[in-house]
């Protein structure tokens, strides 16, 4: 007896277009086929008819769906203006501005957006400047929150502790660098966060993320990320205030929802710019990397708090009160999905865990300051992450090749405690590098963005240091 069976062609013919689910239909019909041999006729037509019927309803919604965002990616109301508070004032930062703004006039044209702003400290950074704001329609766009997720600030009052031990113990606690911590020495991950990391989102498949999760944890990177300890201005009290965000972890869930996105680019809007592609919440992949985001959030919380635990534990200081926010990170609004490239958000609702007070450093020889702001047209809801560039660190230190490193770190760090865990100084990580943070308080005052309710006055800072400098590759 001869057994008969669908090919691709059967499907092709039958009006089942070529895609995704092809394979999966094709054998679902074959199953059906197969286990209806001993049926009658019209029984058997009509099982396999249901099954041609459901998946063309399937298809037609998703390619309603399509349709739809199509159209979102061919109509706009009108053109999205960009809120500039920023005011240039040298000509670095005249140059800095022009970059900025020709970066986020671009930025608008992206048919998602419908609403933008820049940050006094916003320097070029990609497709979104440092400092920028944009708001997206049903729509996450990767290349908006950076490869650094949840870059962070977190931050614990230890009372009356001596500034120079919390520092100390700090010191003795964290890991900089590239990396993470050897097997011998890894952090042992709660049980809810390695749950969710193993819920089966498909954006945490790839076994490398899961390993980063693992081995990054109490590690905080480098670049501008640091440890800082000072004094409450307010109150007297010591403060130890981190920065940091998701680590590898977060830049290989970067990697995974920027693939998606791409994807998503190429069907709906291929004439957009590579670094502006998104991801439509109303998908199935727009839900999955909503949350994946999220548990990175409760993973770069975690990752603070417990280097602040294991301060405590090793001074025998007590823990008080702490607040944290984040500034590399995605927000929901209904439906709109506000990005923020290092941008501090100041709008009580973007934050599920926020006393209305929120954390922005400007460089290690100022204080850290504690903000508290109210959302309006002209800020949308967001204040300055921090003191920003005007130029990048390679201009920097090409700027101060007439003085040696060391004599640079004595001048700008006279009257605090700066450390560079690697034991190599970065001078692109002094004061001199950022912009005056004086002029950065005072546009955020001039343009009401946030008011200062406390500084947090130097103590010290430590940060990860020239690594590179004597690695390996560089060594003839």
């Amino acid at each position: 007896m001869t057994e008969f069976y669908f090919t691709g062609n059967d499907l092709i013919e039958m009006g089942i277009k070529p895609g995704p689910e092809f394979g999966v239909i094709l054998k679902e019909l074959n199953s059906a086929l197969q286990n209806t041999k001993d049926a009658d006729e019209g029984t058997a037509d009509q099982i396999l008819a249901d099954i041609l019927d459901n998946y063309k309803a399937k298809a037609a919604a998703s390619e309603a769906r399509r349709t739809a965002r199509m159209m979102l990616m061919l109509t706009r109301d009108e053109a999205v203006s960009v809120i500039y508070n920023i005011i240039p004032q040298s000509e670095d930062e005249v140059a800095n501005v022009d970059s900025v703004r020709d970066t986020m006039e671009q930025l608008v044209l992206t048919p998602t957006v419908v609403g933008a702003a820049v940050m006094p400290d916003a320097c070029p950074a990609g497709s979104i400047p440092v400092g920028g704001v944009a708001g997206a329609k049903n729509a996450i766009h990767p290349g908006w929150h950076s490869a650094d997720i949840c870059c962070s600030m977190f931050a614990t009052n230890f009372g009356s502790a001596d500034p120079k031990a919390i520092l100390d113990a700090m010191q003795a606690a964290t890991h900089f660098g590239p990396g993470g911590r050897d097997r011998a020495n890894e952090a042992t991950m709660p049980v809810e966060l390695r749950d969710a990391l193993n819920s089966g989102n498909p954006f945490f498949a790839d076994k490398r993320l899961q390993d980063r999760a693992r081995s990054h944890l109490m590690t905080q990177g480098d670049g501008n990320h640091f440890a800082f300890v000072g004094r409450s201005e307010a109150t007297g009290d010591t403060w130890l205030i981190t920065h940091h965000g998701s680590r590898g972890f977060g830049a290989l869930l970067y990697k995974a929802g920027m693939e998606v996105a791409e994807r998503f680019r190429k069907e709906l809007c291929p004439a957009l710019d590579k670094g502006h592609a998104f991801i439509p919440y109303d998908t199935d992949e727009g839900r999955d990397y909503w949350a994946a985001l999220q548990v990175a959030r409760e993973w770069t919380k975690t990752n603070h708090s417990m280097l602040h635990d294991a301060v405590a534990s090793a001074t025998g200081a007590t823990a008080g009160y702490q607040r944290w926010n984040e500034h590399n990170f995605v927000f929901k609004d209904g439906d709109v999905f506000w990005h923020a490239k290092g941008a501090t958000p100041i709008h009580n609702g973007f934050l599920p865990d926020t006393d209305g007070v929120q954390i922005v450093p400007l460089n290690m020889s100022q204080p850290i300051l504690f903000v508290k702001g109210t959302r309006h047209a002209g800020n949308l809801g967001f204040a300055p992450h921090g003191a920003g560039r005007n130029y990048s660190r390679t201009q920097h230190k090409r700027r101060m090749s007439g003085e040696t490193d060391a004599d640079i770190f004595a001048r700008e760090t006279q009257g605090i405690d700066a450390r560079f865990w690697c034991g190599t100084i970065d001078i692109s990580e002094l004061p001199s590098a950022y912009k005056d943070a004086d002029q950065v308080q005072a546009q955020m005052a001039q343009f009401d963005l946030a008011a200062v309710v406390d500084r947090i006055q130097p103590y010290g800072a430590i940060m990860a240091g020239d690594w590179e400098k004597d690695a390996p590759w560089r060594r003839r």
